[in-house]
Formats: structure tokens, C-alpha cells, sequence
């Protein structure tokens, strides 16, 4: 037998054990920070979700505020509890529905404020005690010494306390606070066990008719309940209605393990609610819902690979893609039911319904983004939309929880749904489709019978009078694409007509594209001035929007060489913004404003003037000084 020498050996364990203290590989979802997007006028949050999911697992610190229209954000130092629905980068705020909070001690049943949180339920905290990943957050509440821990499958949460040992540990469900302040038409709970609660939330905001119901199950009995309605508290109630409306729940956590709580939520009823949970998280292994949330998170980043030697510019690559995976929201139920806009309630199990359809927002980039990464997904959002056509008689606008806020301009629905299809993406009925197109485009709605008529909107009929003019004839371009692939020879010219009418409001002297009215243009004149013939811009940050006739636009400013010096103009001026205060314009390089969706397609168009290297040297711009790895690393609202 061969003998091992002593130096061997040595070798030997000292390769073992740098073995076992290697780091495993860094997955994508390592790469991802939640956090980026929550400072500045970001609008994100940085609870657990999972992609598209239902539920957004998240935690309040702010209500009624515009930069909080996620419900969080980092400047904050108060927390006033977790609630399981959230937008993300949105300019409005709603949702912040079924919160939770949990304290030591005397019962609270308001939430009190950031300037004074000893005056209710709301706790202080520190970023440092702060986590996020996908699909998982944690962070401890200084006040009471609770330790928090969120995750989120598709329908539900999961909630992991770890309270100091006590026998006055608290929960409170808060079914009356969310993001903003709301109309309440109606709102249950109902304690149906020593360790379940079930209620509903219906709610009037910007979503007028929103519903809620959840189902809660506690990996502990209650030690003692009661419920406080509209103002009363009511000691051992065991159900209740009302407009104000919250439950109190006490545990005896002297054993010093944790509590959990896992929540499903359906707009549906009870029933869905509690199936929703039973069904995505079976026991009460909280890291296993965490990991194969990450899983999923990991199989949707690994769609697009990049090689990058600096991991900061991978780290803000890599968030920006899993904000694009939060919504639009998953809004059918694990058995396939949903609520229509007319208030039924249908099952289709061969789509998934999906809610927030945020299309001016979206239209641009994201949904051009699903038809090559998200392509089965893709049939299922445009059947959602042909869903919402089939009660409203239009297409949506800016859909939120089953209903139409209309919501900014434009029918923007329409290239979302002919992008797909003119790209092989056709699981849905494309006739339905190019019908639900006419409807919306010939509605009479928001300054179309002036456009229809005028070939224009006269600025003293309709606000935002440009911005529609320009976005309808873009619109009304991709639905003549729609109808001619369809052999709607009609509908062709009809619509590839009207694409035509954004030469109406061109005024050759300036350059410009400018309100009219009674035939004449709008003075006096300034294109830095941000007015309500514009939509969150001005006409610097309009001008170029012709992405249906590029060429054409580029002969109407006179060719190749003035184009290139409009567009040299637009981002070396040093002309400062004027008129009204429209906090979505930021991100300025001279008056393009990269914080807002209007300005997105400005830095490409060199392409088609023989000038890349000007598109390259401004994109590298863009993308080194309006981006970091920071709370505040987003130049305007992430949507």
C-alpha cells in the first residue's frame, strides 16, 4: 500500500477547504436590485413578487404622495405596515390593499405618521436592516425589535415574523389604509378560526370599482381577537361590515419562534382567495416558496443573456429587465376565473387574464420587447385586452383592476396588437382585433369627431390637441397595416389615409409641429413651453414623433442635412424649459427629456439621416449618465 506523505495530505485538505469557501456562481437574479427605481421619481417598490404575479408583497411608508405612488419610498424612515398589492413606476397611485403590521403591546388601530409614529402602529426602521431580491424582502422594525421577511408566489404571500418573546405580539390587518386615500362602498372581515381570517375590500379610486377578497392563515392560533368598526373596537367579534375597518390579532411568541402567515387574494370571492393560497403554498416551508420564486425569476432573466465585465452596469441591466416582468398583472385565478369589465365573473382556462395595461406608457418599448421574449405571454395580453373590447365596446386605455380609467391619450392598444401580429404572434381573432381597432379609432371620444372631420384637433376643442394628433395618426397607420394584411382594402385606405393628417398641424416656417385654431396656428409661440396642447412635454419633446413616416418627415424639414441640425438643436440647446411645472419632464439633455416616455425615439433617428455615430455617441450618454445603481438611479417614473 502506498503511503500519503504528510505534505500531500496538507495539500489535499487546504484544496478541500478553499473548495468549500468558494462562493457559488452568481445567478441573474443575483445581479438584481429592487432598490434601484424607489428613490428620486422612480416610483418602485421593493417588496416580493413574482413575475406578473397577483400579488405584490410590499411595504408602505407613505400615502397620498406622488412619489410614493408605489407606496414606498427610500427617503423614508417609517414603515406603516406590508400590504399585498402594489404598482410599480406608475404616475398615479392606487392599490396598497390588505395591509399587515406587527407590534408588541398596547393595541393600535391607526397607523399614526412619519413625523409621529408613536401615535400608532407605524414603526421605524434602517436601510441597513433592509434585503431585497426577487421575490423576497426583509427588514426590521427598530421600534418593537420585529424582524420581517416577505415572499410571494403568483396568488400569495408569505410572511415570516420574528417578535421578541412576549405574550402581547400583534397583528393588525388594516383593511382601510392603502396607497391613497380611497371611498370605501364596502369592506368584511371574518375571523373563521383560531388561526384563519377572511375579508374583503372594495374600493373607489382610480380604479372606481376595485375588489379584494383574502384568505390569511396563521402558523399559530390567535390568543385573542378583536375587530374595530368604523372607530369602535369590538374585544372576541368574530365578523363584521363596514367603511372602516380592521382586526387585531394576539399570539403568545414566548417560545421565541417565528410566526407565519401565508395570504391569498383573488378579485373573485372568498372561495378563489383561499384556493389562490391553499394551492401555491401547501405548508409552511417559507425558503421553499422563496426559492422557487427566484427559480422563476432566474428562468425569466436567463431570456436575455448579456457579457459584461463591469457588474454595476450589469446590475442596472438586469433590474431594468425585472421591472419589465412585474406587470401587467396576472388577473385570472389558479382555476382560471376572472371578473370581466361588465362585473361577471367567466373562466377561460386557454388564456391567463391580465390586468394594469398602462399602453401610452408601454406601447413604445415594452410590449416591441414581449414579442421576442415573451411571445406566448403576448397572445394572452392581447386576448385580456379583447376581453375588456368585448364588455366596453373599445379597447383599453389604462386598464387597472378590471377597470378603464382612460387614463392618457391615444388608442395605444392598436400597435401593441398589430406589432404582434405582423410578427407571427397571432393566437388571438384577428378580425375581433381589427374590428375592436375601428371601434376605438371612430368612437367619437376624446377629440375624434374633430380629427375625423378636421383632419386635425383644434386646440380650443379638445386639450393635449397636438400630442393626439400626432399619436392618432400613428395609430390609425398601424391599424391600415392590420386591415391590409387582413385583404380590408377599405379599411386600408381609410386608416393609411388618416395616418396622413399629422401633416396638418406641420408649420413649415418653424419647423414645428403647432396647435391650431379656426385653420390658423396658435400664437404667440415657443417651443420650450410646456402647455395642455401637450401631454407631459413640449413641442421640442413632440416634434419628431412620426415613427409611421419617418421619411417623410425628414422632406418636410427639408432633407437629410436640416433634419440632422433639428435633431443637433433638440440636444445641444441650452434653451431651458418654460411654461407650466410638469414634474414627468426630466432626464434633460438640451430639451430632450429622457425622464418621459414622448422623447424615447429621439436618439435613433440619426440612423436614418447616415449619421449612426451621433445615435451611438448619445446613447452611450443616456446610458452612462441617466442610469445607476442607486435608489435614485432612474431619470423619471420607471413605467
Amino acid at each position: 500500500m502506498k503511503k500519503i506523505s504528510p505534505f500531500s495530505l496538507l495539500i489535499f485538505v487546504l484544496l478541500a477547504l478553499i473548495s468549500c469557501n468558494e462562493e457559488p456562481p452568481k445567478t441573474l437574479a443575483d445581479y438584481v436590485d429592487p432598490f434601484i427605481g424607489t428613490g428620486g421619481h422612480g416610483h418602485t417598490f421593493p417588496g416580493a413578487t413574482a413575475p406578473f404575479g397577483m400579488v405584490q408583497l410590499s411595504p408602505d411608508t407613505r400615502k397620498d404622495s406622488w412619489d410614493g405612488c408605489s407606496g414606498y419610498h427610500y427617503s423614508d424612515q417609517v414603515i406603516l405596515g406590508f400590504s399585498h398589492t402594489h404598482l410599480s413606476g406608475t404616475g398615479v397611485g392606487d392599490y396598497g390593499d390588505i395591509r399587515m403590521m406587527p407590534t408588541v403591546g398596547a393595541i393600535q388601530l391607526n397607523p399614526g405618521t412619519a413625523e409621529n409614529p408613536d401615535s400608532g402602529y407605524a414603526a421605524r426602521f434602517a436601510h441597513s436592516t433592509e434585503v431585497a431580491t426577487p421575490g423576497f424582502y426583509q427588514v426590521t422594525l427598530d421600534d418593537d425589535h420585529i424582524q420581517v421577511e416577505l415572499t410571494a408566489s403568483t396568488h400569495a404571500g408569505m410572511h415570516r415574523y420574528h417578535f421578541p418573546k412576549t405574550n402581547e405580539a400583534r397583528m393588525v390587518i388594516d383593511l382601510t389604509e392603502s396607497v391613497v386615500t380611497e371611498k370605501m362602498p364596502g369592506l368584511e372581515l371574518r375571523i373563521i378560526s383560531d388561526h384563519e381570517v377572511m375579508g374583503y375590500r372594495n374600493s373607489k379610486g382610480w380604479a372606481r370599482d376595485q375588489w379584494v377578497y383574502f384568505y390569511a392563515n396563521f402558523s399559530r392560533p390567535f390568543q385573542e381577537t378583536g375587530l374595530a368598526v368604523d372607530g369602535e373596537y369590538w374585544q372576541n367579534k368574530q365578523e363584521a361590515r363596514g367603511n372602516d375597518l380592521k382586526a387585531v390579532l394576539t399570539f403568545n411568541m414566548m417560545d421565541g419562534g417565528p410566526l407565519l402567515v401565508k395570504v391569498g387574494i383573488s378579485p373573485l370571492d372568498y372561495h378563489s382567495a383561499q384556493e389562490n393560497c391553499l394551492q401555491e403554498i401547501q405548508g409552511w416551508n417559507f425558503e421553499g416558496v422563496q426559492e422557487a420564486t427566484a427559480k422563476t425569476w432566474n428562468d425569466q432573466l436567463n431570456k436575455i443573456q448579456v457579457q459584461d465585465d463591469n457588474e454595476v452596469n450589469k446590475t442596472i441591466f438586469y433590474t431594468a429587465l425585472y421591472h419589465t416582468m412585474i406587470a401587467p398583472n396576472t388577473f385570472s385565478d389558479v382555476d382560471g376565473r376572472y371578473r370581466n369589465h361588465a362585473g361577471k365573473v367567466l373562466q377561460d382556462r386557454a388564456f391567463t387574464m391580465y390586468t394594469v395595461f398602462s399602453l401610452w406608457d408601454t406601447f413604445r418599448t415594452l410590449h416591441p420587447l414581449f414579442t421576442l421574449i415573451e411571445r406566448d405571454r403576448t397572445n394572452d395580453l392581447i386576448n385580456s385586452m379583447l376581453d375588456m373590447y368585448s364588455s366596453d365596446s373599445l379597447l383599453p386605455v389604462w386598464e387597472l383592476a378590471g377597470n378603464e380609467t382612460n387614463c392618457m391619450i391615444g388608442y395605444h392598444a392598436v400597435p401593441v396588437i398589430t406589432d404582434a401580429w405582423i410578427k407571427g404572434i397571432r393566437g388571438f381573432d384577428a378580425h375581433k382585433a381589427l374590428s375592436a381597432m375601428k371601434a376605438s379609432a371612430q368612437s367619437g371620444l376624446f377629440g375624434l369627431n374633430e380629427y375625423m372631420t378636421k383632419g386635425y384637433i383644434p386646440a380650443d376643442k379638445e386639450g393635449e390637441s397636438v400630442s393626439k394628433t400626432l399619436e392618432y395618426a400613428y395609430d390609425d397607420w398601424c391599424i391600415a397595416q392590420m386591415a391590409k394584411g387582413l385583404d380590408d382594402e377599405v379599411g386600408y385606405q381609410t386608416f393609411i389615409q388618416r395616418a396622413q393628417y399629422y401633416k396638418n398641424i406641420f408649420d413649415k416656417k418653424t419647423g414645428f409641429f403647432r396647435g391650431k385654431t379656426n385653420g390658423g396656428f396658435v400664437v404667440p409661440f415657443d417651443p420650450t413651453q410646456v402647455n395642455f396642447m401637450l401631454t407631459e412635454a413640449n413641442t421640442w419633446q413632440y416634434n419628431f414623433f412620426v415613427p409611421q413616416d419617418i421619411n417623410t418627415h425628414i422632406a418636410l424639414l427639408g432633407g437629410d442635412e436640416p433634419y440632422e441640425s433639428k435633431l443637433d438643436e433638440l440636444f445641444t440647446t441650452t434653451e431651458k424649459l418654460s411654461g407650466r411645472e410638469q414634474s414627468d419632464i426630466t432626464g434633460l439633455i438640451g430639451q430632450y427629456a429622457h425622464g418621459n416616455e414622448p422623447s424615447h425615439n429621439m436618439a435613433y433617428l440619426y440612423n436614418y439621416v447616415g449619421k449612426p455615430w451621433k445615435t451611438q455617441t448619445l446613447i452611450h450618454q443616456i446610458c452612462t449618465d441617466l442610469y445607476s445603481d442607486q435608489p435614485d438611479g432612474l431619470s423619471g417614473n420607471e413605467d
